[in-house]
């Protein structure tokens, strides 16, 4: 039966696993509900992992169980009358389409006159800081790699406590840069204070431009923010903006200045 349903060929059958079997079995004994049934549902029901349900899917010939149902459903002519897999991809693609937007408005709000000073700065600077804090903290650490494979002197920061102390000996002739998405982090504010005082240029990536750090910095590269969040019970926000920003001003500072 398996072989018909599914074309399994019989030597990949004979290294499914004990657990791997009977879900086959399941499935093909509810061919009518699995075509419907979410793979956290088909986990409770079958009284399996969805990690096993996924290694059965590849196993099987297909990239994932998303796949297969679409496959079930094309091959059984199976009807969805809750219309699921249609509401399933649609749910997809608008989470595409709101990158998609995220990242052409950044790229729309920037002014290439502001990269180009911001470059030049980035030149002239003997010695480049980059204070981040947490998510923000990836974006900083690849922007000073770059920087420093391209020979510049560059140090990354993210302890609260080492950001306000470095921030009150950079030299005039160095630059600070803050990754921020909101611009209100306490220790980059404070660091940005210390440095507006002693007159050093300080560069800002963010999402706010009316944040403290956005206000206060000498450059503020703004990127743009979509409102809604998969992840509305946390702090977790898309640093996407901020990392095409950084892309940008970099990419700019290796076609001129190399």
């Amino acid at each position: 039966m398996y072989n018909i349903l599914f074309d399994i060929p019989k030597n990949v059958y004979i290294t499914l696993s004990d657990s791997e079997k009977y879900l086959l079995e399941y499935i093909t004994n509810h061919l009518q509900e699995i075509s419907t049934m979410s793979i956290v549902k088909l986990s409770e029901n079958a009284s399996v992992s969805t990690a096993t349900i996924v290694r059965l899917m590849k196993k099987i010939g297909y990239d994932g169980y998303t796949s297969f149902k679409y496959s079930l459903k094309e091959k059984n002519s199976f009807n969805d009358e809750s219309n699921e897999m249609e509401y399933i991809g649609n749910e997809i693609t608008q989470a595409i389409k709101k990158n998609e937007h995220e990242v052409s408005k950044t790229i729309q709000l920037q002014s290439i006159g502001q990269i180009e000073d911001a470059v030049q700065k980035l030149y002239n600077a003997e010695k480049i800081y980059i204070f981040a804090r947490g998510f923000s903290e990836m974006i900083g650490k690849e922007m000073a790699i770059k920087l420093q494979l391209m020979g510049k002197n560059c140090e990354i920061h993210d302890d609260p406590n080492i950001i306000k102390i470095k921030s009150t000996s950079i030299q005039e002739n160095e630059l600070a840069i803050f990754v921020s998405l909101n611009g209100e982090t306490e220790e980059l504010v404070e660091a940005c204070k210390n440095l507006n005082i002693k007159q050093i240029t300080t560069i800002t990536l963010t999402c706010r431009m009316e944040s403290s750090l956005g206000v206060m910095s000498e450059m503020t590269f703004v990127g743009f923010k979509g409102s809604h969040s998969y992840f509305p019970d946390y702090e977790v926000r898309s640093r996407l903006p901020l990392s095409v920003i950084s892309r940008i001003l970099l990419d700019a500072y290796a076609i001129r200045m190399l």
